[in-house]
């Protein structure tokens, strides 16, 4: 089985391009955290070229941005070509079947106010749940 399920964020913004037969491909690449890291080491991450076609390529150029978190489904494949020289070039890519947008939305006057709402209208320091005092009832 040829699966691939990434989460990662945009190193660039998407390139689209067409086939001569008037396909269109977009192309970017997508930076994801690996899981672990040692005490006292920095986050490694991995750099994967991303391949899409036709509408999955369409959405990526019209919504993805660079910097953007964004999850995909696809599959591993490898290709090769020879350059004007002569030299053979080889490549393993990601084709996206599915793409999705990974980020939370940084609008903070819908954070938390659309599962309930707050008398104080006040959000806590980290800017994600609301600040409760002590006799408040809970909604669960």
């Amino acid at each position: 089985m040829n699966k691939v399920v990434l989460l990662g964020r945009l190193t660039n913004d998407p390139e689209m391009r067409f086939t001569p037969s008037n396909k269109s491909v977009c192309n970017f690449k997508l930076a994801v955290n690996r899981r672990f890291a040692r005490q006292g080491e920095e986050q490694q991450a991995d750099f994967f070229p991303i391949v899409c076609w036709e509408k999955t390529a369409e959405f990526c150029n019209n919504y993805f941005k660079k910097g953007q978190q964004v999850a995909l489904i696809g599959r591993l494949q490898t290709r090769s070509w020879d350059d004007a020289d002569g030299k053979r070039h080889y490549i393993t890519e990601v084709v996206a079947d599915e793409v999705f947008f990974a980020d939370s939305k940084k609008d903070s006057n819908t954070l938390a106010a659309t599962v309930y709402d707050n008398p104080s209208g006040q959000l806590s320091n980290d800017n994600n749940f609301y600040s409760v005092s002590e006799d408040f009832d809970l909604p669960f």
